[in-house]
């Protein structure tokens, strides 16, 4: 675990920034998807200006690699996702991972992946908890570029 600076505690987890990025970038993507509007279509994508692409649908590609991702992902690195996302929306604080982690573990089950994917606000909560570890997606790229 490195530590940032003295004001900010060290990363406790098993799953990488770097995958945490992944899943805001993915569930934000998901995010922008709009409830089908006209089901029925039968006009091809020029003549309804390319719309159908932002509808969610039952075989939406960012979904199912989503879901991918997130199964492929360890149980311990399962069990940080969810922690991470209910630290994000203020289920606790940095210094009570440990607790919020052990209830994450208690509720861990096969349904990961339709929990998360049925999170609102998946991405803004993700990004909240990597920033209270002064984590940000930014300093990820910017290390990788």
């Amino acid at each position: 675990m490195k530590k940032i600076d003295e004001d900010r505690p060290a990363w406790p987890m098993t799953i990488a920034p770097e995958k945490v990025c992944y899943f805001i970038l993915k569930a934000r993507q998901f995010d922008a998807k709009e409830a089908p509007s006209d089901e029925d279509s039968s006009s091809n994508p020029t003549d309804d200006r390319m719309i159908d692409i932002l509808e969610d649908s039952s075989d939406d590609p960012v979904q199912e690699e989503l879901r991918s991702a997130i199964w492929a992902l360890s149980v311990d690195e399962q069990i940080d996702l969810v922690t991470l996302v209910w630290l994000g929306r203020g289920d606790g604080t940095v210094s009570e991972w440990s607790s919020i982690r052990r209830a994450a573990a208690d509720a861990h089950n096969n349904r990961t992946a339709a929990y998360l994917l049925g999170t609102p606000l998946l991405g803004d909560y993700l990004e909240e908890a990597l920033s209270m570890f002064g984590e940000s997606c930014q300093a990820v790229e910017n290390e990788h570029l």
